[in-house]
């Protein structure tokens, strides 16, 4: 990162722009300022219902709407402003960077929200009153998805997830404090000063704060992350931050988790039909492994080739062509490969013909073919390929740390999908499908506004 001290990082507190006293955080080469923090003012007691808790869904929906139209003609220049201050600082290329920012309003769009209240709630009634339910022995209850008090630990690997954050807390109604990831101190806040811009002073404005501290930081979470202050704490992150996240929940202060994911390939032998079904199948692996470069947790990294070794040779030759084809959501060259890398794949180079290894070190791609998973962490466009004789010898590589699984050929997605679910997987994709999940179904094997909802019965 190449940024200097004199980036300032904006707070939004209650709605509006915090213009406290800056902070430094960082050190040289990667320092910043943000504005002290004042923890009176990120919560709110119980006491004191949310400003957004009785406003009709339909009154959200429209004012998330306008948002989004607002995002997609950045009518107050505000994601320009954050995209410029993101690209010297991320480890994602201005292209991508670019992209994602200019279809960030998708997720504002009316359909989409709708399907969320729809699919997960079962409609808007529960969001705006209570939902009479009939009971055995003729007997009737009321039962209400009741507005929460949410603290965000949103991550920084693409921008939408903070669009997705926001969308998620105000179809909720709820009190929501979002912690800025240092690898996304600008998109956050950039959409809630476009939402203030829309509608300044509204309700659901007013529910939201976000702000940065150092993650782990015990001075603010120590204070923050309390049952009388908040319901749930809502982390994105790997390993240490949903552990760190752990350390505060306790009766009437509950995770829910967005845990370290990673994603992978099925690839039937109807593959090797033809050249051209062979260069479908190459190209949308391709697609799934390039995802934000492969900074995604639905982007493939391993990739099994059911065939003989030749075939996955035949295979892993086109893919890694592919590899370096720029995409919606790829650039042509990633991230040059980590001299650790190196080393490991060097070692592979030498295995031959247990190990093969396709494309250099430059970033535009590397593929590994051997004859189980490596040990390692593929990353940064390097995929590997693994032949399995039956694809259903792959789902013993799958569990629960595993999102996405893309197959090829579609048709082949029933005979696999039960195993992979008993397996832990969560979600399976027609192969080069995995970017992108569609608004209403669940998320890392939940349904997010469902959990997100304090579920009150009257009985």
């Amino acid at each position: 990162m190449s940024t200097t001290t004199d980036t300032e990082v904006v707070h939004v507190v209650r709605g509006e722009v915090d213009h406290g006293s800056p902070v430094a955080y960082g050190r040289s080469g990667s320092a910043f300022t943000a504005p002290a923090l004042d923890l009176d003012r990120l919560v709110r007691p119980r006491t004191e219902p949310g400003p957004a808790f009785q406003v009709p869904v339909a009154e959200i929906v429209d004012l998330l709407v306008e948002t989004g139209e607002a995002l997609k003609a950045d009518r107050e220049g505000l994601l320009a402003e954050a995209l410029d201050r993101m690209i010297p600082v991320s480890p994602l290329p201005a292209e991508i960077l670019e992209r994602a920012y200019a279809l960030l309003w998708r997720s504002f769009q009316r359909p989409g929200l709708y399907a969320q209240i729809d699919h997960e709630l079962g409609g808007a009634d529960v969001l705006d009153g209570w939902r009479e339910v009939r009971l055995p022995d003729n007997r009737t209850a009321a039962t209400r998805a009741f507005p929460p008090r949410l603290v965000h630990i949103i991550a920084g690997n693409a921008p939408g997830v903070a669009a997705m954050s926001v969308v998620r807390g105000a179809l909720t109604k709820g009190v929501n404090l979002l912690k800025l990831p240092s690898n996304d101190l600008f998109t956050a806040t950039a959409i809630l000063r476009t939402m203030a811009a829309v509608a300044p002073g509204h309700p659901v404005v007013r529910s939201f704060s976000a702000v940065y501290w150092r993650g782990g930081d015990e001075t603010v979470e120590s204070v923050l992350f309390r049952p009388q202050f908040f319901d749930k704490l809502v982390a994105w992150g790997g390993e240490s931050t949903i552990r760190g996240a752990l350390r505060y929940v306790g009766p009437g202060f509950e995770l829910v988790s967005f845990d370290p994911k990673t994603s992978i390939s099925l690839i039937g032998r109807e593959a090797f039909e033809s050249p051209e079904s062979l260069a479908r199948a190459a190209d949308a692996g391709a697609t799934d492994a390039t995802f934000f470069n492969q900074q995604a947790c639905v982007a493939s990294r391993f990739q099994f080739v059911e065939g003989s070794w030749a075939d996955a040779d035949r295979y892993a030759d086109l893919l890694c062509e592919r590899l370096g084809v720029a995409r919606e959501f790829s650039s042509a060259d990633g991230p040059r490969v980590t001299a650790e890398l190196r080393e490991e794949i060097d070692v592979l180079r030498s295995m031959t013909p247990d190990y093969r290894v396709w494309g250099g070190y430059d970033g535009r791609g590397l593929v590994i073919r051997s004859p189980e998973p490596v040990d390692f962490h593929p990353d940064g466009k390097i995929v590997d390929v693994v032949p399995v004789a039956e694809l259903r010898e792959a789902v013993a590589y799958a569990g629960v740390a595993t999102q996405t699984v893309g197959v090829y050929p579609d048709t082949r997605k029933a005979e696999l999908r039960d195993a992979l679910a008993c397996a832990g997987v969560q979600r399976v994709v027609s192969l080069g499908k995995a970017g992108g999940m569609p608004p209403g179904l669940s998320h890392d094997g939940f349904y997010p506004l469902q959990r997100l909802m304090r579920w009150v019965n009257d009985e």
